[in-house]
């Protein structure tokens, strides 16, 4: 697939523009239609390595292996204001969204830096710094046809295979044009171009596409596809997409719900990713396809989940934090390593049913073996030399309260524990994160 180019991103809007009128025709104005909100964080997590070599971040990587520090902590509150406008009046609306993020440290220094929860300058160095605050500002302009819109700018784009991630303190944000339709009721799609990139821990907007395991970069991202809504119940998806100079990957899944008796429900989900190298291929020459298969049985308050996950000869590698949609993609590992085949067992609860409103609980386990990275292109960036016949597991738990009523309406509270144990090469790690949020729709 050729990259997007913004021009092909307009004719797109003006192909399809007559098919329907509903969106535009709803609108009352840039200031009527607009929204206001602020989500207040505060985040607390740590890690603690079993091989204290592995941690290179902050000022542990200026020291031997021998003599770094394997425990990283971090606490940190942030503010994450979002501004997103109605539409002008008339046949083509236009319109604005903004966004601004700030985070404050309460906790961490040089030596227990690295959790993605905070910047940190000279990365790596005897001179690693973590500052005791850091935001940033952007935004993206928009216009709509009947009901299709085009943005540019810093936006948050959620494709099955480019997808900000919001697991830390402050969301990614990607820069370039996206264009969404929902002309169809059943069939809406979108396709997207993106140049630069913000990290979780960043407060750059111009960093590079790096990709989430080898580190290499792309020039830009391009993506196409959508959602084909058969029924109720039944739904598929497709996606194409190009990371230039690396990889083309092709996305689809199935997803079907079947509802028994009262309070009782089967769900289905099969996902598949097709990865093969591009233009320069500058993480190696890929031909790997990773597939998942989920099934849950939800009863009441109860709801049990067993997935099965098998990935190629190349780890699977993406970018952008939630462009993995995998299904034993979890708190700690993907299990997305060369070759890996996994299982996973999980059990939901509600406890609403048991008279505590608000709270609910998780608990999973999850087992990978078969990992070998021989298979791999011996020059490309995912072979590892007699690593082979590895094995890995996590088991994660979590509580979480959200107040249902009163001033304190919708604060929540989130405590996950993660237990990650490796026959390889980073051995174990042990984790807790405490999030609490508050948010607030001001407008």
């Amino acid at each position: 697939m050729n990259a997007l180019k913004p021009s092909c991103l307009a004719l797109a809007i003006t192909a399809i523009s007559p098919l329907a009128v509903a969106g535009q025709q709803e609108a009352n104005g840039f200031i009527e239609d607009s929204s206001l909100t602020l989500l207040n964080r505060n985040f607390y997590m740590n890690r603690d390595f079993h091989d204290g070599g592995s941690n290179s971040q902050g000022s542990n990587g200026a020291k031997p292996a021998s003599e770094r520090n394997g425990y990283r902590e971090e606490w940190a509150h942030g503010a994450i204001l979002n501004f997103t406008s109605g539409f002008t009046q008339g046949t083509v609306g236009l319109g604005a969204d903004a966004f601004a993020y700030g985070g404050i440290k309460l906790d961490s220094g040089r030596g227990r830096v690295g959790n993605g929860l905070l910047p940190i300058s000279n990365n790596g160095t005897a001179d690693a710094e973590v500052p005791d605050a850091y935001g940033e500002i952007g935004g993206a302009v928009k216009m709509r046809v009947s009901s299709t819109v085009l943005k540019y700018g810093e936006q948050r784009p959620t494709a099955p295979v480019f997808a900000m991630g919001d697991n830390r303190l402050l969301p990614e944000v990607a820069t370039g044009f996206q264009l969404s339709s929902n002309e169809f009721a059943r069939l809406p799609f979108e396709a997207g171009h993106f140049t630069a990139y913000n990290g979780r821990n960043s407060t750059n907007s111009d960093d590079g596409l790096f990709t989430s395991y080898a580190g290499i970069e792309a020039d830009s991202v391009s993506f196409l596809g959508g959602t084909y809504k058969i029924s109720d119940n039944l739904s598929l998806m497709a996606y194409a997409s190009r990371a230039e100079e690396i990889w083309r990957q092709y996305f689809g899944s199935v997803a079907y719900v079947l509802p028994l008796a009262d309070k009782q429900a089967l769900d289905f989900r099969l996902v598949a990713y097709k990865t093969s190298d591009e233009g320069q291929a500058r993480a190696g020459e890929l031909d790997s396809t990773s597939w998942s298969a989920k099934a849950g049985y939800a009863f009441g308050p109860h709801k049990l989940t067993v997935a099965y996950q098998k990935i190629g000869d190349e780890t699977f590698d993406f970018i952008g934090v939630d462009s993995i949609w995998l299904a034993n993609s979890v708190q700690y590992a993907e299990f997305n390593r060369p070759n890996e085949r996994s299982v996973q067992v999980r059990y939901d609860l509600n406890m609403a049913d048991f008279g505590v409103p608000g709270l609910t609980l998780m608990t999973r386990y999850i087992k990978g073996d078969q990992i070998d990275f021989t298979k791999a292109d011996p020059n490309g960036a995912y072979f590892r030399a007699g690593v082979d016949d590895e094995k890995r597991w996590e088991r994660d738990v979590e509580a979480k309260y959200v107040v249902q009523s009163g001033s304190a309406k919708d604060l929540s509270f989130r405590l996950r524990q993660a237990t990650y144990r490796s026959s390889s090469f980073d051995k174990g790690t042990d984790e807790v994160r405490l999030i609490v949020e508050y948010p607030l729709s001001i407008l």
